[in-house]
């Protein structure tokens, strides 16, 4: 076979493997899919000293810091943190804030914040941009109700402010700020293992009349209610149920009923509830290559699923796109920037 063609039919084979893969969709038996897990052998100590010779030497040491961040979780990093502080009577954060900048500054911060504090962060940053909406929809349709209680905390301290108030009196649309609102009450239920048939069919009914159904208006509130408070299970059910009475796909349902952030709310929502790791993996790209193309997206999603789904998220990017995630980060990124993204992606999925 020419050489031209091997790499055409790895790929294939790749991809029939990959369809075969249950990442999308089940927990690996040892507990987690992120690609960051405890380093074993993790010492505070030396954490500290490694990161204070990285920073004090004539060059700033830029692959310890990077090698250093990308191996240990959140609460190690944390800890390190912690002993910095107690060492030096330094603030890390800080320290390492002014020996780095750009976008590798921006990952460095988002590292080294709790996850909490990350996202209550990238919260206040999105309520002050135009563009912050797609923003506001991703943290507030993918964090549990624990996660989002943490970062409300998080937020209340850090800026003094209640976020409920400050989506209440936001310019946004109503169906829009109501949906970020009812997010933000951490109200929504948690699959029992029971499926409730009358339920999910009293559900799809109530979705098809809030679509228009018999009255022909809108009910924006019945969408909120059902959306954000059942169980993703649940709505799953719903959604093929809805399917099934209207022809339409939950999706095109909200593409053609909202506009705008509310649309693009209610598609996240929709997409997450379906497959989280296949709308990372998308949004992974649209960060990157997408009309309004934004760096901080793409570092935010890397860090904040790097404990937790990541190796489901290259699955699903993989299939979509043919190119593993890391190379393609590898292909469009570059220097230090690009180290600390592979650092936290890993590895090739081939």
């Amino acid at each position: 076979m020419p050489p031209a063609n091997r790499p055409e039919k790895k790929s294939s084979l790749a991809n029939k493997i990959l369809k075969q893969l249950p990442l999308a969709d089940k927990t690996a038996v040892w507990g987690t899919l992120g690609t960051i897990r405890p380093l074993l052998s993790f010492e505070v100590a030396r954490d500290v000293q490694s990161l204070l010779d990285a920073v004090t030497d004539k060059v700033v040491e830029y692959g310890t810091i990077i090698n250093l961040l990308t191996n240990r979780t959140n609460g190690q990093r944390q800890q390190v943190a912690e002993g910095f502080q107690d060492f030096t009577q330094q603030d890390l954060l800080k320290t390492l804030r002014a020996a780095v900048s750009g976008n590798l500054e921006t990952a460095v911060l988002g590292l080294l914040r709790p996850a909490a504090q990350y996202d209550a962060h990238e919260i206040k940053a999105a309520m002050k941009s135009p563009e912050g909406g797609a923003t506001l929809a991703e943290i507030l349709c993918t964090r549990t109700n624990q996660q989002l209680q943490e970062m409300l905390d998080f937020y209340k301290h850090d800026f003094k402010l209640d976020l409920e108030a400050d989506i209440a009196v936001s310019g946004t649309d109503s169906f829009f700020k109501d949906l970020l609102l009812a997010l933000i009450k951490t109200s929504r239920e948690r699959y029992s293992g029971v499926i409730d048939y009358i339920l999910i069919e009293q559900d799809a009914k109530d979705l098809v009349h809030a679509s228009g159904g018999e009255t022909g208006r809108l009910d924006e509130r019945k969408w909120i209610g059902i959306l954000t408070q059942r169980s993703p299970e649940h709505l799953n059910r719903v959604f093929s149920l809805y399917h099934k009475m209207t022809g339409l796909q939950l999706e095109e349902a909200v593409a053609k009923f909202f506009q705008g952030d509310a649309q693009v709310a209610g598609l996240t929502l929709v997409s997450v509830l379906r497959n989280a790791p296949l709308y990372f993996a998308i949004r992974l790209r649209q960060a990157v290559k997408g009309p309004g193309a934004n760096h901080r997206t793409l570092i935010r999603i890397l860090i904040s699923r790097s404990e937790t789904d990541l190796l489901s998220i290259r699955a699903e990017f993989r299939k979509q796109y043919g190119i593993s995630l890391y190379s393609f980060i590898r292909a469009e990124t570059k220097g230090n920037y690009r180290a600390i993204l592979l650092g936290l992606c890993k590895a090739e999925d081939l």
